[in-house]
């Protein structure tokens, strides 16, 4: 017998769509959650320059020793936490599901969530069970709570704040949530820099919670690094499953660099946080747009029945890509999804949806 990808691969991955990434050539880009500022001038061609010094013949840290070490610096990791680093966020899920696959274990999130909860789990053939939030996106405590009870999830990831809907939950409903749970508790602050709030003071201090970060929200997608943080004897084992050298040495380099100006950073997280509230009310200001208040990068909006997707195309054909989240039914239908840029960005898109609005598309 020959083998083929239809008799070779997994049922549940030919099933499995690939990660849509959508063209944005000459568009203006507010599909992904990006800081829209690039670096200033001032900063260039210093890091250019260190960034030739790198020995890239040379295989990476493997422990990323300096980047670890500056990270913990800047972003305030508690001594008492271990550190892991993964190629964006996206790889540490992989490992930490990986690691705690097998017969009848299941993975457990709010939902709408962060779409890779779901996509690793199934992967990896474990079951995933999604809880869905009440229609204001507010936690559904007595439903988590049951089950929490009935599943016994080996692992619970809870965005905060929450993707896509943006909001913060309250802390102690979150607090109650990481006591509750029987397995490990992922508190996934992709969106930190833009929040009120953070779990990381936390992490190595609870025998059970893992706190998840990235900096590509922060304005350096483009080296995909993600960071977990938490207590020793979970970190230790979770290491195992991590592959050699997966942080390159550019990376490395460039977001060392990055974080001695963390300045620079935080100055454009407080610019996006500011122009998220303008960008806010000028949702609010059109007839049939309904936005939700949000604490990350991003503002979901609900638009008149039935119009989501004709609007994210009337959209894209003034020239901005926003996301649409409609297809994906339940509480997100007839929602679409619009990353904070920076004011101009911010105003042409307000135009093409008042545009598409006024059209009729």
């Amino acid at each position: 017998m020959t083998w083929t990808p239809e008799t070779l691969i997994r049922p549940e991955i030919r099933e499995q769509s690939a990660y849509p990434v959508p063209p944005s050539g000459g568009l203006i880009k507010l599909d992904a959650m990006e800081n829209p500022y690039e670096w200033p001038e001032s900063l260039r061609r210093p890091w250019a320059e260190h960034l030739a010094g790198v020995a890239v013949n040379r295989y990476p840290d493997p422990r990323a020793g300096d980047l670890v070490a500056a990270l913990r610096r800047v972003m305030g990791i508690p001594g008492g936490a271990q550190v892991m680093l993964g190629n964006g966020s996206d790889e540490l899920i992989q490992i930490l599901l990986m690691a705690l696959a097998g017969p009848g274990r299941v993975v457990m999130a709010p939902e709408p969530a962060f779409v890779m909860y779901r996509t690793v789990a199934r992967w990896l053939g474990m079951e995933y069970v999604g809880v869905p939030l009440r229609e204001d996106f507010a936690l559904d405590l007595p439903a988590l709570h049951r089950a929490l009870e009935i599943h016994r999830p080996a692992v619970l990831f809870l965005a905060y704040p929450n993707n896509p809907t943006g909001n913060l939950w309250p802390r102690e409903a979150v607090e109650q949530l990481i006591e509750s749970a029987p397995g490990l508790v992922v508190v996934d602050e992709a969106y930190s820099p833009f929040a009120a709030d953070s779990f990381l003071p936390a992490a190595g201090s609870h025998p059970r919670l893992l706190v998840m970060r990235t900096v590509s929200k922060l304005g350096l997608a483009g080296l995909r690094l993600g960071y977990l943080c938490g207590p020793a004897p979970w970190l230790e084992q979770l290491d195992k499953l991590r592959l050699p050298y997966n942080v390159n040495t550019l990376t490395q380099a460039a977001a060392c660099f990055a974080l001695e100006h963390h300045d620079v950073l935080e100055a454009q997280a407080t610019a996006i946080r500011r122009d998220r509230e303008a960008l806010y009310r000028g949702l609010q200001a059109l007839e049939g747009i309904e936005p939700f208040p949000s604490e990350a990068n991003f503002i979901l909006f609900r638009t008149p029945t039935g119009r989501a997707r004709s609007l994210f195309e009337g959209i894209r054909a003034r020239g901005v890509l926003i996301k649409d989240l409609s297809g994906q039914g339940g509480l997100l239908t007839d929602c679409l999804r619009v990353t904070v840029g920076t004011p101009g960005e911010n105003a042409r898109f307000l135009d093409a949806l008042t545009g598409a609005l006024a059209g009729g598309d």
